[in-house]
């Protein structure tokens, strides 16, 4: 398969995204460089079919279907619309993403998906703990389970830390599986992908500092996010009912 994003914007005057062009297919990892607080989510949102873009278009395999985009195309860890709940263990993500995926969902199923993936020692680790490569290749292993996934859409691995080549090899290693792989992270990131990165979104046409994005002042881009996290909600790990199991009590034992 293969998604091309066309010139894709979002927002008044493009402020929430400005025009981007990129593309990605089967079999390849490609690297998108996106800056601000939102912008990775909303680039992550249109090119997963989740949003529709106010300008340019989205295709796949030469055709607009937003709807086959959505079912063949799985949205990771995009922030505030499909990241786990911090306070959720990674055994709890699993256990939800499991019961999603139609598979067998309870603590030994659960417990057994985890040791063959070699994630068994960070079961009880809450997941904004986990280390962050394990953390991506996780929830891209969990996400891969879903029926009709032929692509990921990885947003923002960078913001958890460590080094940028350990998540970019996991990218790599599902592309080697046949997916097609797109990760937005920021410019910095864009070393470790070397000949398959592309240029930054909007390079030519970012405020500074992305003020007109930020959480504070972005009063024309969260609407935006706001609106695709509750459509998002029916199939985001870690929700509420996770949460209340799994958090934290007064003694701060789980």
């Amino acid at each position: 398969m293969r998604v091309a994003l066309d010139a894709v914007g979002k927002g008044r005057r493009e402020h929430a995204l400005p025009a981007t062009s990129a593309a990605f297919e089967s079999g390849v990892a490609t690297l998108v460089a996106a800056e601000t607080a939102q912008r990775p989510t909303v680039l992550g949102l249109i090119a997963s079919g989740r949003m529709r873009p106010d300008t340019g278009r989205v295709t796949l395999d030469g055709r607009t279907d937003a709807s086959a985009l959505r079912r063949r195309v799985a949205l990771v860890d995009a922030p505030e619309v499909s990241e786990p709940e911090p306070n959720v263990t990674l055994a709890g993500v699993a256990a939800e993403e499991l019961m999603f995926a139609g598979r067998r969902s309870d603590p030994v199923a659960v417990r057994r998906w985890l040791d063959e993936h070699g994630l068994g020692d960070e079961a009880s680790v809450p997941v904004s703990n986990v280390d962050p490569a394990a953390r991506v290749r996780a929830l891209c292993e969990l996400a891969a389970l879903r029926k009709g996934v032929e692509a990921i859409v990885l947003v923002s691995p960078d913001r958890h830390g460590g080094e940028p080549a350990a998540w970019w090899a996991v990218a790599e290693d599902f592309a080697a599986r046949g997916y097609a792989v797109l990760v937005i992270a920021g410019q910095a990131s864009e070393p470790v992908a070397g000949r398959s990165s592309l240029p930054v979104a909007g390079r030519t046409s970012l405020p500074v500092a992305g003020r007109t994005c930020l959480p504070v002042a972005g009063r024309t881009c969260l609407p935006v996010v706001e609106r695709a996290k509750r459509a998002e909600m029916p199939r985001t790990i870690g929700r509420p009912r996770v949460r209340r199991i799994t958090a934290p009590t007064k003694g701060g034992r789980a």
